[in-house]
């Protein structure tokens, strides 16, 4: 079941961490300019999350009234989050909110490969919080890997500064290159606070109560966003901009505006569920391997340079996303074959014949 699920998470966050930021890009580069409104749709999908919980609610309560269950006279809870831990994903939603904005900014003013290789670094920091919140255990595997993937991503900064669109001053491109670098930083020490809270909780962590936790973190980070539109007025020239865009007009708009918001779902969703089921440096060292798949479809989607940089960059990232799985695997197999403690047996009393 557990191998079931890590694999469902690793197709969703592969399919949001390569399709989000070329879909967000996508809308900046052809009339959209609301930042707040890119914001919100990285969380605004979260209504799709109802659908698996209301299965599980469903199955929860079929199995009440089995008859042979001995707790079915129990009323089945629409609600498995306590109040701890609800505060606890409001908090974390509040923080997502602001990373979107910070990462929306940077996107409305760079280009995607510029971006990822940006974001790749939150890796570092990703290994750096997620010692010091939840005392993660280091392997040579995993060291390994941190240092390749950050290595990738170094190359790739070697020459990001011919990668500034034309038509964004040097102002726009400084500015939107330090809020990356701050959304990089933020994300990465979102995931092993989740992490920190899983184990903290008060209450048996399932994956319907993950779901649970993902849909307060979404509306929470929702709101934010909603906020900063009403603030700025997007609702007010969304309509205009819909007209305006320059990919066939308003239908197609509106369509990629509700793809964006279900992609950017499975990024979330994704990322949390492998925290779940593995933890917050996994979670960080797929998305982290990821990115320079995301600059390979930069270039052929937007016409971004390729340099050879970025080549290696995806090999040093192929390799460290095996090294880190393989070190992953070799410690299961250790724990497998670990020798089981002889059971005790109890010494076998003698019988007396005699009769008191």
């Amino acid at each position: 079941m557990k191998n079931g699920l890590i694999i469902i998470n690793c197709i969703i966050l592969s399919i949001g961490t390569c399709g989000g930021p070329l879909l967000t890009r996508l809308y900046f580069t052809n009339g959209g300019k609301r930042i707040w409104f890119m914001s919100f749709l990285q969380t605004a999908g979260c209504p799709i999350i109802l659908i698996p919980l209301l299965v599980s609610f469903l199955s929860r309560r079929r199995s009440n009234r089995n008859p042979n269950n001995v707790e079915n006279k129990a009323k089945t809870k629409l609600f498995l989050m306590e109040t701890p831990l609800f505060i606890a994903s409001i908090v974390i939603g509040l923080l997502t909110g602001l990373d979107n904005y910070l990462y929306s900014y940077g996107l409305a003013y760079l280009p995607v490969s510029t971006s990822s290789l940006i974001i790749g670094t939150q890796l570092a920091f990703n290994a750096l919080f997620a010692f010091l919140l939840v005392k993660q255990k280091f392997t040579p595997f995993s060291i390994n890997a941190v240092a390749l993937l950050t290595v990738g991503t170094g190359i790739l900064a070697l020459h990001s500064d011919g990668d500034k669109p034309a038509n964004e001053s040097h102002k726009q491109y400084l500015i939107g290159f330090l809020m990356t670098v701050v959304a990089a930083v933020l994300y990465a020490f979102i995931l092993p606070l989740v992490e920190l809270t899983y184990k903290k909780a008060r209450q048996e962590i399932t994956f319907p109560l993950v779901l649970e936790i993902q849909m307060v973190m979404c509306v929470a980070a929702t709101l934010f966003c909603l906020v900063g539109m009403f603030i700025v007025g997007d609702f007010k020239v969304i309509e205009k901009e819909a007209r305006e865009f320059k990919i066939v007009g308003s239908v197609f708009y509106y369509a990629l505006i509700v793809i964006t918001g279900i992609v950017w779902q499975g990024f979330f969703l994704g990322a949390i569920g492998i925290v779940f089921c593995a933890s917050s440096l996994a979670s960080g060292v797929l998305i982290s391997v990821l990115l320079p798949v995301t600059e390979v479809l930069a270039v052929v989607c937007f016409r971004e340079k390729f340099q050879a940089e970025k080549g290696v960059s995806l090999l040093l990232s192929l390799w460290g996303f095996v090294s880190y799985f393989y070190g992953e695997i070799k410690s299961g197999k250790k724990v497998l074959d670990k020798p089981q403690p002889p059971e005790t047996e109890l010494p076998i009393l003698p019988v007396s014949d005699s009769v008191a």
